[in-house]
């Protein structure tokens, strides 16, 4: 069997029809990236290969800068300001030696979609393949543009900040585009109530929602005032980054007091950050509720995990890993619990770094479905799970306690416009498993009922859900 070849990881005859089928030609809704809205809109073309795959200054792929620094590679190969073809050689050499893992598959999957290389990209292939991607990518077939309109994707969600002013979507929204580019909030830095830069924040937020902030009580009116406008910019999305989680409730004077002492950048309490936290995601909630958007939490992260190169390159540069807190189902339990009796649970979408938690999470998940559609779903697998066996192990489970049908599907979670082919690859292993089930005996040999499912899962499921595509 040659790499790549067009039946690669459909073992069955099943799941060869129901990918070419079924899955091959259906749109994407990517509902959580990294992409940069200025990029789309000024839809420059890239000067080469390595700035667009690898980095292009502290933007880029660190999927692959984690997998470089395993073999090696300085780095000023990898993030710093090395020769652009040297770090595409150290990148060639770098997937040779990587076989087993999901970025040898990727990187390949991406040269032959985009570029249409079938060479296997090592030492002594890299200059031939850096010259004939660098040729095509002057082309307009490769702007930023035109690499989202190639791959199909009908919306793409950005992960923006509360305080920005959206001006690229705004002028984005402005151009007869092949798909749409909304703002999905990102409030990372309102929840860093210990950093020594949070009163400097709440300023550039209260400035940004034009409210002075200085109580939780202003900090919650200046939230709900950006969550309109994000809104109103066809936002229907807020992500919570909260890498771990502990209840605990407070009472509007203790909340008002943690306040001032984070605006005074005094140390706070274990207790008094839980406090602060969870109040904060309970606005998010019932601002999400009122909104009817969704709202996603990413949790049981440790990251910046290097402190020599947090401090010299910052934050997102790679350095992270899988969280370990033990008994953060049960911290969640308890907020869901408060927030169902308050009134504002939203849509929600929840991915654990770690697992573990999946079982724990997805069953902890169904207790709270309501409504006339599936309101809580178990989040694809994410960054380290992103890999065949992550997504058959988050998909086989998803199918073990709950509706598998209604399963929202993949998402890229990429800083790069050539990581779409991985929704490609996420629905070759989906059209696997579902072959697998019919071979086993576990499934119909039914090709228009499978198939149904099949396109709900690849697209469906996160057109409706979302409903970015409604007037």
């Amino acid at each position: 069997m040659t790499l790549l070849n067009n039946d690669f990881l459909l073992k069955t005859d099943v799941a060869k029809k129901l990918f070419h089928e079924y899955a091959e030609n259906q749109p994407i809704i990517d509902y959580h990236c990294h992409l940069e809205p200025k990029e789309i809109y000024e839809n420059k073309n890239y000067a080469n290969i390595s700035q667009i795959w690898i980095n292009e200054g502290l933007y880029g792929d660190h999927y692959k800068w984690r997998l470089e620094r395993d073999h090696g590679v300085p780095e000023e190969l990898i993030t710093g300001d090395g020769d652009d073809y040297e770090k595409f050689v150290a990148w060639a050499k770098t997937i040779d030696d990587s076989l087993g893992s999901p970025l040898y598959e990727w990187s390949h999957l991406e040269l032959r979609r985009f570029f249409g290389i079938n060479k296997r990209l090592n030492a002594s292939t890299a200059k031939e393949i850096w010259d004939e991607a660098n040729a095509q990518l002057q082309t307009p077939a490769f702007t930023p543009r035109a690499l989202v309109a190639r791959s199909n994707v009908q919306v793409v969600v950005t992960t923006d900040a509360p305080e920005s002013d959206l001006k690229y979507h705004a002028l984005l929204a402005k151009e007869n585009l092949a798909f749409k580019v909304l703002p999905g909030m990102r409030p990372d830095d309102a929840f860093n109530i210990k950093a020594d830069s949070f009163a400097d924040y709440m300023q550039r937020l209260g400035k940004a929602a034009n409210v002075t902030i200085d109580s939780f009580k202003t900090l919650t009116d200046a939230m709900a005032q950006r969550v309109q406008f994000f809104a109103d910019h066809g936002g229907k999305i807020a992500d919570l980054g909260l890498n771990s989680f502990y209840y605990a409730e407070a009472t509007d004077a203790e909340l008002n007091a943690i306040f001032a002492k984070g605006l005074a950048n005094e140390d706070l309490t274990a207790d008094e950050l839980n406090k602060y936290t969870t109040a904060l995601v309970e606005v998010m909630m019932k601002l999400a509720q009122q909104h009817d958007w969704v709202l996603q939490y990413h949790a049981n992260v440790a990251r910046s995990q290097n402190k020599p190169m947090f401090d010299k390159i910052g934050p997102n540069t790679g350095f992270d890993s899988v969280g370990t807190q033990a008994d953060l189902t049960e911290q969640i339990r308890k907020l869901f619990y408060d927030a169902q009796a308050k009134g504002i649970l939203p849509k929600t979408i929840f991915y654990s770094l770690n697992p573990n938690d999946w079982m724990a999470i997805a069953t902890l998940l169904g207790n709270f479905q309501e409504g006339p559609v599936q309101k809580m779903h178990l989040g694809a697998g994410w960054w380290f799970n992103d890999t065949r066996d992550g997504m058959e192990d988050q998909m086989k489970l998803y199918a073990n306690v709950g509706m598998f049908p209604n399963f929202l599907g993949m998402l890229t979670d990429s800083r790069s416009f050539l990581s779409y082919p991985r929704h490609e690859y996420f629905r070759r292993v989906l059209c696997d498993i579902i072959g697998q089930w019919v071979e086993n005996g576990q499934a119909p040999d039914d090709l228009e009922y499978l198939g149904k499912i099949v396109k709900r899962i690849s697209y469906e499921n996160a057109r409706d859900y979302f409903g970015f595509l409604k007037a």
